[in-house]
């Protein structure tokens, strides 16, 4: 493996944001999503609810898109300037229902705590070892087998974060994070009152959930599977090492062209966590030229569908395991 010192200065030219490709890629994505929406609405009103439906598919691409340039934003990396950082990061928070100072938060701590067992839980996906699972109560473990089933994970699960769970903020929440709380709440708020005094209620929940609901199920599948696949890696803390965490446990997760395009290059993720100031639009030329990160096997789409049956961590095998793995006494058929 390289050493850190000699991949930070591998990747530094790619850590450049540009402002003109920045724009590009932002008008790109933001006014396809604006056409469709004005299509669905046109569709919905003409009684027409199978076209809209139909076009909320491609509509929730473009936003899952919207979201990738949201995340780079709370990276400050989508634009050179922090100011237009925060502006567009604010603005496409409220299309996709997201409080930008509240998630840069615990997208944050979600970088500087991924693959460390010992600080679980803010900005990750719940996960057990299959110790914790057997000494745990009974009520826990089936409360984690509910969260875990795919139908909750990226059906009900999503559905819940997007349109309640970013509506509020924690007890020890800072100013700025209230803020794009209240902001993005209000910012809801009054695009309810313009429908309801323009288009109607009715047609904005029949353009807009669909969308929203497609596009929170793609995000957190993307989330998922970019740190819950067989061989991740984990490392208790004092054995943690934030290189391994990146190369090994963030997956390069290998999208034919057309999903990488509407997905903003996330799938790329050993690289982001690698230098989380790279943008989208420089991930792909970062793969091309270092070759550390052509070494990392890509998870392929038919493959990382074997994620779904993965529940627990094997410490002491160092993988990902599915229910059947845990001990005969607890295992059910999957």
């Amino acid at each position: 493996m390289a050493q850190r010192s000699e991949l930070y200065s591998l990747v530094e030219p790619f850590g450049r944001p540009r402002r003109s490709r920045a724009v590009a890629e932002l008008l790109e994505t933001f006014i396809p999503y604006a056409a469709l929406n004005v299509v669905m609405v046109m569709a919905v009103q003409r009684g027409h609810l199978a076209v809209a439906l139909s076009l909320s598919v491609l509509a929730a691409a473009f936003l899952v898109r919207l979201f990738i340039i949201f995340h780079d934003c709370c990276h400050g990396s989508f634009f050179p300037s922090r100011r237009a950082n925060r502006i567009v990061g604010y603005i496409t928070g409220l299309l996709t229902l997201t409080p930008f100072d509240q998630w840069q938060q615990s997208h944050a701590e979600h970088h500087a705590t991924a693959g460390d067992l010992d600080r679980r839980g803010v900005g990750d996906v719940w996960t057990l070892t299959t110790d914790e699972y057997l000494a745990a109560s009974r009520p826990k473990r089936l409360f984690y087998r509910v969260f875990r089933n795919p139908f909750i994970m990226f059906g009900i699960g999503p559905a819940i974060l997007f349109l309640f769970g970013n509506r509020v903020y924690g007890p020890g929440a800072s100013k700025r994070e209230r803020f794009s709380v209240l902001f993005t709440n209000a910012g809801i708020v009054a695009a309810l009152v313009v429908a309801y005094l323009t288009i109607g209620l009715s047609t904005l929940l029949w353009v807009q959930l669909p969308t929203t609901l497609l596009a929170g199920a793609v995000g957190v599948w993307l989330f998922y599977v970019q740190h819950q696949y067989e061989d991740v890696y984990w490392a208790h803390h004092e054995a943690w090492d934030p290189m391994r965490a990146a190369l090994e446990g963030s997956s390069y997760y290998k999208l034919p062209k057309v999903l990488q395009w509407f997905t903003g290059s996330i799938g790329l993720h050993h690289i982001h966590h690698v230098q989380p100031r790279i943008p989208s639009y420089n991930l792909q030329r970062c793969q091309d030229a270092v070759p550390v990160f052509q070494k990392v096997p890509p998870l392929t789409l038919r493959r990382s569908l074997d994620s779904l049956r993965l529940r627990l961590l094997d410490e002491a095998n160092q993988r990902m395991v599915s229910w059947r793995r845990v001990t005969p006494g607890e295992a059910r058929p999957e």
